[in-house]
């Protein structure tokens, strides 16, 4: 496969190349989409490298590279440019090489675990009947999640885990796996990597799901391990001046997205997903589909954005058309909706509120389609404003939904009416928020004044 050499930094548009087929295989491997991108670069600069066909090129031309590199950056780096390149030759590409081993990281042996977290393997080698055993495991464990219908993002971070863990214990044959094995793995998690509770329960969740989907064997007591500390921690949350400085200071359409955040109280991701039929002017009420827990919720819509948000709805009516005169016009759905409703993915009412600038190809289907925006987009125009206004607070978007619950319960509604509004399962978790009614010490005159 010969590719063209000129690298692009920003993210892969949807036409078709062999960098992106690439880019593709990695996102449905389980790789996350900014490793996934890095990957890609590295494949860019040993193309440039090399100056010759990827499938000409042999296990000393990539040694040859990853010295060129380690001259350059740093350790890390380099091993995510070798797993991006086994990645790419062993299983992408498939190119059957005689067994060759490259050096391995200094003072550690083949199969150890970096700091980081990656394996170090021996990356450029043949597909062995062991390979094949282990790809036949994540392809079930793609399928056991797709039938489920778990998010892509869930189906991504679990292969992710289940790759890290049958990594650490060297590829063990998946019949001998037990509840120890995991007991051990959770512990090096938290005692080695030092990952959060979170980032811990995580993994526990893929591995759960690992046994009880793919291996079809009981888990067993897994029994008492170190687990990740969870630290409690107070929300941070803007003042209402805050808010109205910030949304003022935002380009139109992510000033809107931002609103939505603080006014409804949505999540970044119910945001960049709402579609058109669920706005609802009349009731001035939003619908939020297939939220967290894929749960349906109900939550206000601020009049103060009907006008902006109608504006918005005509100008994707106008790119939706658009797309249908040229063969495309086609959005995500889910599989039985597009099964029983055949030409409902190309129906204005499903279209996204806030659309992508550009087609791009489904991972899993591979129809070339029209996605949501990225939430990304909204992420950096968000810090960048709230570093122009001097701002000094770690904002971030989840920071406008604390903002809401928070100046709901200042304004004396109650924390039933938030917790619903939230879509919280338990009153516990919104109870965070009541620390804005109870300041017991602040009324206090400090000494020094």
């Amino acid at each position: 496969m010969t590719i063209n050499s000129k690298s692009n930094s920003h993210v892969l548009s949807a036409k078709k190349d062999p960098w992106t087929d690439y880019y593709n295989f990695a996102i449905d491997s389980g790789v996350a989409e900014k490793e996934a991108q890095c990957y890609v670069e590295w494949a860019k600069q040993f193309f440039i490298f090399i100056k010759m066909p990827l499938r000409n090129c042999t296990a000393k031309d990539i040694k040859g590279f990853l010295d060129h590199l380690a001259d350059s950056v740093d350790a890390r780096q380099v091993e995510q440019a070798r797993e991006g390149l086994r990645l790419m030759f062993r299983d992408f590409l498939k190119v059957s090489w005689i067994k060759s081993s490259l050096p391995e990281k200094k003072g550690l042996p083949a199969g150890a675990i970096y700091p980081d977290g990656h394996v170090h393997e021996l990356p450029l080698q043949s597909e062995t009947g062991e390979d094949h055993f282990f790809e036949q495991i994540i392809k079930k464990l793609r399928t056991g999640i797709r039938y489920l219908h778990y998010s892509i993002r869930t189906e991504q971070a679990y292969i992710q885990w289940v790759r890290r863990f049958m990594h650490f214990h060297k590829m063990k044959p998946a019949g001998n796996l037990s509840s120890a094995d995991v007991k051990a793995y959770l512990e090096h998690l938290a005692v080695q990597r030092s990952v959060s509770a979170s980032t811990q329960n995580q993994a526990l969740n893929a591995l759960v799901f690992l046994f009880e989907h793919v291996l079809k064997k009981e888990l067993g007591v897994i029994g008492e391990f170190t687990r990740a500390k969870r630290p409690v921690r107070l929300p941070v949350v803007l003042t209402r001046e805050e808010v109205d400085k910030l949304l003022k200071a935002l380009p139109q359409t992510y000033s809107l997205m931002a609103g939505l955040l603080y006014g409804s109280g949505l999540r970044l991701m119910e945001c960049v997903r709402l579609r058109v039929k669920d706005i609802d002017f009349a009731q001035k009420q939003i619908i939020v589909r297939d939220g967290k827990g894929q749960k349906d919720r109900i939550t206000v819509l601020p009049k103060r954005f009907h006008e902006v948000l109608k504006k918005q709805l005509e100008f994707v009516k106008s790119m939706h058309d658009e797309d249908l005169s040229k063969g495309h016009g086609e959005v995500y759905l889910w599989t039985s909706i597009e099964r029983k409703f055949k030409s409902a993915s190309k129906e204005w009412i499903w279209q996204y509120v806030f659309p992508s600038g550009n087609l791009s190809v489904d991972p899993r289907s591979g129809k070339v389609r029209r996605h949501h925006v990225n939430e990304n987009a909204l992420q950096k125009e968000l810090k960048k404003s709230v570093y122009e206004l001097g701002i000094h607070k770690k904002v971030s978007c989840h920071t406008l939904r604390h903002s809401f619950a928070t100046h709901l319960l200042e304004s004396g509604y109650d924390i039933r009416t938030v917790q619903e509004l939230l879509g919280h399962a338990d009153v516990s978790t919104t109870m965070i928020y009541t620390h804005v009614l109870n300041t017991p010490g602040l009324a206090v005159r400090s000494p020094v004044d």
